[in-house]
């Protein structure tokens, strides 16, 4: 069955950077569009980046378009996302998703603090 797990996050300082890792299973990873969506405190949870498979386009919310960078290592069935120049807006938990199948991991906090 699906499964996805987070992993990488932590605390930094604002303009750090850090790079997140989500393992993926039970589904053909390089053929299937994968997101990264974040949920801060009290706040809904919204889009950050998706790629399609790979090769394909890459789509980025306003916010971090510029400073993250999404993508993944079909060898080892990982979608990253490389985070850089973190704001303190950034912090939240954040997850991967697999929409095909409404699919979500558990979430991986990131907390960007001076």
């Amino acid at each position: 069955q699906v499964q996805l797990v987070e992993s990488g996050g932590g605390s930094v300082q604002p303009g750090g950077s850090l790079r997140l890792s989500c393992a993926a299973s039970g589904f053909s990873f390089s053929s299937t569009t994968m997101s990264w969506y974040r949920q801060a405190p009290g706040k809904e949870r919204e889009f950050v980046a998706t790629t399609g498979a790979v090769g394909g386009a890459t789509y980025y919310s306003d916010s971090t378009k510029g400073r993250f960078t999404i993508s993944r290592d079909t060898t080892k069935d990982i979608l990253y996302l490389q985070m850089n120049n973190l704001k303190p807006e950034d912090t939240a938990v954040y997850y991967c998703h697999m929409p095909r199948r409404t699919a979500w991991g558990p979430g991986t906090q990131v907390t960007v603090s001076s």
